[in-house]
């Protein structure tokens, strides 16, 4: 009996094991593929038959791209808002998570659940409102009126997250450094915050994340060169009569590093915050 349910559990692993190396496959495929296209020449990519790897390989596609566009000023825009962005965030949804989670105020209820209703709806419906507050105030097409505009839709993110992580902070230490006479935003500084730093963390990958990738707001709300993103650029790359394989697989490949580098520097402790997060108690 005993070298049976061995033999089961054996069974129940390996099955295990294979269906995620198949959903790991998949998720990684289209990164590798990109790869590819990046480095292949443009006869292995404009071709009648699949070439699967490369038979000449080249890196022109990504000298063309940083050389001979606009490329690398999106990108720095892209750093810029993505940073202003969770730089908000950080200052205000920081201060409102934790008056969310330690205050009993009339309409605290009302104003969260005003934050969900903001998630719930689609963001091209805040285009054109926004569109019109920012030209009246003379934010349209510019790095920090983009920033301002991804805070409207990823601040409510950020303050629902972290207000979780506030929440499973002890607030028994909390009570012991007030009766030692440190002032509210004292203790929130010296002991919640510190409690919560990879809740923190792990809440500001994911706002960074969104504003990194976003494109429908930078699509609209930016006109010009110098405030463009690179998703927006990406878009722009493709003609009515051309279409740059090589040179997007390149802006793919290129855009994804920084999140990549990003994941590699916090991955310990995004999964330490959101583990955290999962258990409240």
């Amino acid at each position: 009996m005993t070298q049976t349910r061995t033999g089961s559990k054996m069974l129940w692993d390996l099955a295990s094991y294979a269906v995620l190396v198949l959903l790991a496959l998949v998720c990684v495929f289209p990164i590798i593929w990109t790869f590819l296209t990046s480095i292949k020449v443009e006869e292995d990519i404009v071709t009648r038959e699949m070439v699967y790897f490369p038979t000449r390989f080249t890196f022109d596609w990504y000298v063309r791209l940083w050389s001979q566009s606009g490329y690398p000023v999106l990108v720095m825009n892209s750093l810029m808002v993505t940073s202003l962005t969770v730089l908000i965030c950080l200052l205000t949804g920081t201060i409102a998570s934790y008056a969310f989670s330690r205050f009993h105020f009339p309409g605290r209820t009302q104003l969260m659940l005003g934050y969900l209703v903001v998630r719930m709806f689609p963001a091209v419906l805040m285009i054109i409102p926004l569109f019109i507050v920012m030209r009246q105030v003379g934010l349209l097409d510019s790095t920090h009126g983009l920033a301002i505009a991804y805070t409207s839709f990823l601040l409510p993110l950020f303050v629902w997250m972290l207000k979780g992580f506030f929440d499973a902070a002890p607030k028994e230490l909390e009570s012991a450094a007030r009766i030692d006479g440190s002032t509210r935003l004292g203790a929130m500084f010296r002991i919640v915050i510190p409690i919560a730093r990879n809740g923190l963390v792990a809440t500001c990958v994911f706002v960074a994340i969104a504003a990194w990738n976003e494109y429908l707001f930078a699509l609209m709300l930016t006109t010009s060169q110098g405030s463009r993103t690179w998703p927006v650029g990406l878009q722009l790359m493709v003609g009515e009569f051309q279409l740059p394989w090589g040179m997007l697989a390149a802006g793919g490949m290129i855009s994804i590093l920084p999140v990549i580098v990003l994941f590699a520097f916090v991955q310990r402790v995004m999964v330490a915050g959101i583990t955290a997060g999962a258990v409240k108690g």
